[in-house]
């Protein structure tokens, strides 16, 4: 049965979450819940999910200043040196902070630009904050797996769900607050981050430029905001709303900017240049966004929407309307619970010290635990068993060597057989070709005795064994006999020419399976005859009776 998984996107405006399975390349959606107008604190974001949600291999993604995510270059070292590599790196920034981190580490793809060199993706969070979720989500049925972050969340939905070319594309989940970005190469990923910035960036332009509230700025964003380069306002208020966010467009195209140049130097990538953006998260819905950013960076920008390849069809009618108005802002979800879904997913998993030991003891210690006392009752077991084994191994042994001594002596006479068979073989392929040569040599004198013109004579005939590729006897089929003759002719009212072309048709009527090579000139002539030429495909044989 397919794996059911979830995925939770906490935002500070909306809750997201969805689960379902991964069935060959197709996610089912099972559950989808959202809620709007989220709550300041962590924990009371978790309340607004209803106590009937059940979290099944739940994943929650972490953004902004939730996560901290660092990229390492490590000579290639084993796994368990790089593990302490690691815990080192965690460690030191653990006695900066003053507080204890919880972390979790992925080698990127081989790069040729490493230069031999492995570089780790490495994210990190404050375990203060993984236990607030863990708190928050306690009054729901189930439990919270592990925690990701969101930007690598978007790379396995783009990944799993996106049209993936060999080009290098940016995608990026813009959010209220923050923006979650991951740079992919092919179906490598180059680069994951989250930034500072999001939606709030247009609804804190329109407040401070109309002198309105922040909830009066984001429904005159929602009914007015038109980035699409040349768009004609349809009121003075959408005029206004217009003007006052082209510099907040301009500060995500800067974040955007601010995310290949950190690439180029986290990665050392000199040369690296985006083919295209892929834009998805609540702000990504916007008008004209898609076409402002794409003429101001010189690159297609489009919306990514992956829920055109998502099974739906399990939802309820309201959570389909409710998927269906929200599906940028789902494609953060739908990539966490794709993760827990599938082993195959590139997966950072990052655990707070209490997830951390229970997933140990189940994943070790209780299986040592287990090992021990099956070990125990094994030998009990083994101890009476043995001896009927080797009684029924000792049978066993009585006749396989019967067995073995009829089967050596069949092979003994299989071998004088085929060695008998070879030599025959050899012996009747001789006979063969010396019979085939004489009636070859009778009939074909036969007709030179009768078929030969008055003024030609011959003067050579010999018989031999060869190839010849224009008498279709090819040098890999082997020799074959072939009847060469030559002769001579005295000048006469006939040419010559004629004479041996209708020799020639005369012998081809007499002798139709035979193949005839053939010369001709005023005093001379040859034919060279074989009978056993290697007889043509059928598409060959096809070709030529067209011809």
């Amino acid at each position: 049965m397919a794996r059911q998984a979830t995925g939770i996107d906490i935002g500070r405006s909306t809750v997201k979450a969805i689960k379902g399975y991964l069935k060959g390349s197709t996610f089912h959606v099972t559950d989808f819940r959202l809620h709007e107008e989220g709550a300041q604190d962590v924990g009371s974001r978790w309340g607004d999910l209803e106590d009937d949600f059940k979290l099944t291999h739940a994943r929650v993604g972490l953004s902004g200043k939730d996560v901290n995510i660092r990229y390492v270059r490590v000579p290639r070292v084993p796994d368990w040196q790089l593990r302490k590599l690691m815990r080192f790196e965690v460690a030191e920034i653990g006695e900066t902070s003053g507080e204890g981190v919880a972390s979790d580490f992925n080698l990127l793809p081989d790069l040729p630009e490493a230069g031999g060199e492995d570089i780790v993706l490495l994210a990190m969070a404050r375990e203060s904050l993984l236990e607030e979720h863990l708190e928050g989500g306690a009054h729901l049925k189930g439990r919270v797996d592990s925690f990701a972050p969101t930007a690598v969340a978007i790379y396995n939905a783009w990944l799993r769900y996106g049209v993936v070319q060999d080009d290098t594309v940016l995608i990026a989940d813009i959010g209220s607050d923050n923006m979650d970005v991951a740079i992919v190469r092919g179906p490598d990923l180059l680069f994951a981050r989250n930034l500072s910035g999001g939606g709030d960036l247009f609804d804190q332009a329109i407040a401070s430029q109309l002198g309105v509230s922040k909830e009066q700025a984001q429904k005159l964003k929602i009914e007015h905001a038109n980035l699409s380069p040349g768009a004609r306002a349809s009121s003075p208020n959408a005029e206004r709303v217009n003007r006052a966010i082209q510099g907040a467009a301009g500060q995500v195209m800067s974040l955007l900017q601010s995310a290949i140049l950190f690439c180029k130097t986290q990665i050392r990538i000199g040369g690296l240049k985006v083919d295209r953006i892929q834009l998805c998260g609540g702000a990504a819905g916007m008008d004209g966004l898609c076409e402002y950013l794409s003429r101001s960076m010189g690159v297609p920008v489009e919306r990514f929407d992956p829920f055109g390849v998502v099974d739906a069809s399990a939802l309820s009618e309201d959570q389909a309307r409710n998927l269906e108005d929200y599906r940028l802002e789902a494609v953060a979800a739908l990539g966490l619970a794709t993760m827990s879904a599938t082993d195959d997913s590139f997966s950072l998993e990052i655990l707070p010290a209490a997830l951390h030991s229970r997933r140990e003891f189940w994943g070790g210690k209780i299986f040592l635990i287990a090992a021990a006392v099956m070990a125990v009752a094994y030998l009990a077991w083994f101890t009476t068993d043995v001896k009927r084994q080797v009684e029924s191994t000792e049978k066993q042994v009585r006749v396989l060597k019967s067995q073995l001594r009829k089967a050596r002596s069949a092979d003994v006479r299989t071998r004088q057989y085929l060695e008998e068979n070879e030599r025959l073989a050899k012996t009747a392929h001789e006979l063969y070709w010396s019979a085939g040569m004489g009636v070859q040599a009778q009939q074909s004198l036969g007709f030179f005795a009768k078929g030969l013109p008055d003024d030609f004579w011959l003067t050579q005939v010999e018989v031999e064994r060869g190839t010849d590729d224009e008498l279709g006897i090819a040098r890999e089929t082997g020799e074959r006999p072939v009847l060469k003759s030559k002769g001579r002719a005295r000048e006469s009212a006939v040419s010559p020419a004629a004479q041996h072309r209708e020799m020639i048709a005369n012998l081809q009527t007499g002798f139709p399976g035979a193949n005839v090579n053939h010369t001709v000139d005023r005093s001379s002539f040859s034919v060279d005859i074989t009978f056993f030429a290697d007889k043509p495909e059928s598409g060959e044989a096809d070709t030529e009776s067209q011809e």
